[in-house]
């Protein structure tokens, strides 16, 4: 069998970004400190960590930080600092998905593009504990293998010949290292 020698294509497997999106999101939290407070003189939020799971056709952002609430007592006269951890799931929609990518080669990512910070900060209306406005955004990515179809001329457009091309991957680390090639073989 021949192929046409105007157009032959051919299909290549590859790693891609298969997947993207991105949240902003405004939660609210109400912590509870051991004095009910007077005034709120401070609030701010430390060691946030998180990692991305694939989660239909979405990523999760499963995370914590810590909410440090510094409040005054006691009609004014006395201070503390009321501390609490926050755990949170943050589903984040994919605008966009390839629908062919393969599935069992999906790997996800979450980038916080906004920490999360405390942008309001009041006593509850019964006057015991802390009602906290937070903001926080998510960009995700997911990679996955999948086709991507070339056209293969059969004709030169020029002569390269006497051409020098540089190749430059990446940033210079083995990023194909974990690549299973035997895998790739048995699917073809």
């Amino acid at each position: 069998m021949s192929l046409s020698h105007k157009h032959q294509c051919r299909e290549i497997i590859t790693k891609a970004i298969c997947g993207k999106g991105r949240k902003f999101s405004t939660v609210t939290h109400t912590v509870t400190p051991p004095n009910n407070p007077t005034s709120i003189l401070g609030a701010w939020i430390i060691n946030h960590q998180y990692e991305a799971v694939a989660a239909g056709d979405g990523i999760e952002v499963i995370g914590t930080y810590d909410v440090n609430i510094w409040y005054s007592y006691d009609k004014n006269s006395q201070t503390d600092v009321a501390k609490e951890t926050v755990s949170y799931v943050e589903r984040v929609p994919l605008s966009y998905l390839d629908p062919k990518h393969r599935a069992s080669t999906v790997e996800v990512s979450a980038e916080a593009t906004q920490e999360p910070s405390c942008v309001e900060a009041s006593v509850s209306s019964n006057g015991t504990s802390v009602i906290l406005r937070v903001e926080r955004e998510f960009a995700v990515e997911l990679v996955a293998e999948t086709k991507v179809v070339v056209k293969v001329c059969s004709h030169h457009h020029g002569d390269y010949e006497d051409k020098e091309f540089d190749y430059v991957l990446g940033d210079g680390d083995d990023d194909y290292e974990d690549l299973d090639y035997e895998g790739l073989e048995d699917e073809l």
